[in-house]
């Protein structure tokens, strides 16, 4: 089993360091197609989304993906903004108090999953502007998917930023 405490330390690390100088349309295109031609390289089935301020930017499937992640997806994202956080993060820290989204804040499992695969997006001076998540592996594999495809946009090192 990973180590909780190692893996909520790195994951503040990418928070911190995957922030946009800007972002607009036209970048969460190339984010999104940077996901997609991962995820045919690697032969899996994911859905992924980009949706800046409400507006979705950026939806497609590949593989066999189902509308069943496409909820997995909604449901992610709604972790993501409520707070403000990478949606493993917060499900990392819900298993180390021993709670749910339930019982510690009252948020529906109908509406909200803390499982991994959506990551805030971060524009220097502006804050969270929207999410990127993907829906379809195992959620530390989807948000390790999201990782390195921000890093990858934003020219750093996918390994320096890695869960161990």
């Amino acid at each position: 089993m990973q180590d909780i405490e190692a893996d909520l330390r790195r994951i503040a690390e990418q928070e911190d360091a995957l922030v946009f100088p800007t972002f607009d349309a036209d970048q969460a295109w190339q984010l999104g197609t940077l996901l997609r031609d991962a995820a045919k390289a690697a032969q899996v089935s994911v859905a992924i989304d980009i949706t800046i301020a409400g507006q979705c930017l950026f939806h497609t499937v590949v593989g066999g993906a189902t509308l069943d992640n496409s909820n997995w997806i909604r449901r992610k994202r709604n972790v993501a903004i409520h707070f403000q956080r990478a949606s493993y993060a917060v499900g990392l820290g819900l298993k180390r108090a021993e709670a749910t989204l339930d019982g510690k804040y009252a948020l529906a499992d109908a509406d909200y999953a803390a499982h991994g695969g959506s990551f805030p997006i971060r524009v220097q001076g502006a804050g969270m502007i929207g999410t990127v998540t993907v829906s379809g592996l195992p959620q530390r594999d989807d948000h390790a998917m999201v990782v390195a495809a921000l890093a990858g946009l934003l020219g750093r090192s996918a390994e320096g930023l890695a869960l161990a």
